[in-house]
């Protein structure tokens, strides 16, 4: 993603590193199998989104409660204040940090917009773009874990993705054909 203090985060857009990432996915093996698109409302997950789509010929269908935790309280945060933060808000789920949802409302949140994503779709194969703390919360609940930054994807500058058909290993980089 392009990370820019002087626009919303929630309109900041894929980088042209994520694009091509996102394009040397298109391999995925799996990938033909799936007949529809979910994505957030947020930028960076609607180009994704698109270029998954534009690829498999397919709609985006969006669902606004697939987006990021809140962090509309403090909105941009210097990296090491960010990575702070985000420990504490999964550290204590029941508890907000620095203003920010509490992660235990935002897996109720994140799952209910999963199930609902499940029953609507019962005879097709989603494929969800979202966020990196959005499938940590869904991971835990998936795996029946505590909310934990265990769970987060890798700090490799995103793109990454798993299956709640077979969630391990947790997180895959989404341009890595073996996965």
């Amino acid at each position: 993603m392009v990370i820019d203090p002087a626009i919303p985060i929630t309109d900041w857009c894929l980088s042209d590193r994520g694009r091509e990432r996102i394009t040397a996915g298109l391999v995925q093996p799996w990938l033909p199998s799936v007949t529809t698109i979910w994505s957030s409302t947020e930028r960076k997950a609607l180009d994704t989104a698109e270029i998954l789509a534009g690829h498999l010929g397919l709609d985006v269908q969006i669902k606004a409660d697939l987006g990021e935790n809140d962090r509309s309280s403090t909105g941009y945060l210097p990296r090491a204040e960010f990575e702070r933060t985000a420990d504490a808000f999964f550290a204590d789920p029941d508890r907000s940090a620095r203003g920010w949802a509490r992660a235990r409302d935002e897996q109720s949140r994140i799952v209910a917009a999963c199930d609902y994503i499940a029953r609507m779709q019962r005879k097709e194969t989603p494929l969800i773009v979202s966020h990196g703390a959005v499938g940590a919360l869904l991971l835990a609940h998936v795996l029946g874990q505590p909310v934990s930054r265990d769970l987060d994807q890798p700090n490799n500058g995103g793109g990454n993705w798993f299956s709640t058909l077979d969630p391990s290993p947790f997180w895959r980089p989404f341009d890595d054909e073996r996965a």
